[in-house]
């Protein structure tokens, strides 16, 4: 890893300015964004349409080429839209997108380029109109969407349960299960004897994290300087 050579309170400014970014540019596209969200550039998060609700505690990430898009696109009044729980992961690349409603429930965690739909968009014999209904999605609590997965309109997929890289979901997938494939077929359950720890379990505590992590941020950058990042940004070394 290449090392940082900014000083302390030049990434705290920067920090700053991402937090600024998501009350001011972000959040208010939102019906509701809970309390303590971590979004890694946020001027790369699209959201389009209403509402969205987001709980506590949401790590967002987004970067120029995987740009994460929420979407809910619908001629209808009063629909739930997208519903994300708390302690969710989303990663670079998602899109979600509803024409109904979409839920994903606390401490799921959403892996690169996967995607999220509760509709077709297009009718099957009339493709000038999206069909009439859409078919809602539900994700349980836990539920881990593997890289580049896809998940169709109409499926529930149980608490704990996890979607391989690049399947296809077209069906309800049980709790505690691995699933893969296309469509995705049920690989092999879960050990009962086995603790899952959450994500909640492991990231619960924000106040004493944040504090931890800023500690482990001033160690880090200590004796870095403003001329030292400076001349690193115009003559960068290949030893970083």
């Amino acid at each position: 890893m290449r090392r940082d050579h900014r000083p302390y309170f030049i990434k705290k400014i920067w920090f700053g300015l991402l937090k600024f970014h998501l009350s001011h540019f972000l959040e208010p596209q939102m019906q509701h964004l809970g309390a303590n969200a971590f979004v890694v550039k946020p001027w790369h998060v699209e959201i389009f349409g209403g509402p969205v609700t987001i709980g506590d505690n949401i790590t967002l990430l987004a970067s120029s080429d995987k740009k994460t898009r929420l979407t809910v696109w619908t001629d209808q009044k009063d629909v739930p839209g997208i519903t994300i729980g708390d302690h969710v992961l989303i990663s670079p690349g998602v899109s979600i997108s509803a024409a109904q409603s979409i839920v994903i429930g606390d401490n799921c965690m959403i892996a690169s380029n996967a995607y999220i739909t509760d509709s077709d968009w297009h009718g099957i014999y009339d493709r000038s109109l999206p069909p009439a209904t859409a078919h809602p999605v539900i994700l349980a609590p836990n539920v881990w969407i593997g890289d580049s997965a896809i998940v169709c309109k109409g499926v529930n997929i149980g608490e704990n349960s996890i979607i391989g890289a690049g399947s296809v979901v077209t069906g309800d997938i049980p709790a505690n299960v691995i699933a893969a494939g296309n469509p995705a077929k049920i690989i092999k359950p879960l050990d009962p004897d086995k603790k899952i720890t959450t994500r909640k379990d492991r990231f619960g505590d924000t106040d004493t994290i944040s504090m931890n992590l800023d500690l482990q941020e001033q160690a880090l950058l200590k004796g870095n300087t403003l001329i030292g990042w400076l001349r690193h940004l115009l003559i960068p070394s290949r030893n970083g």
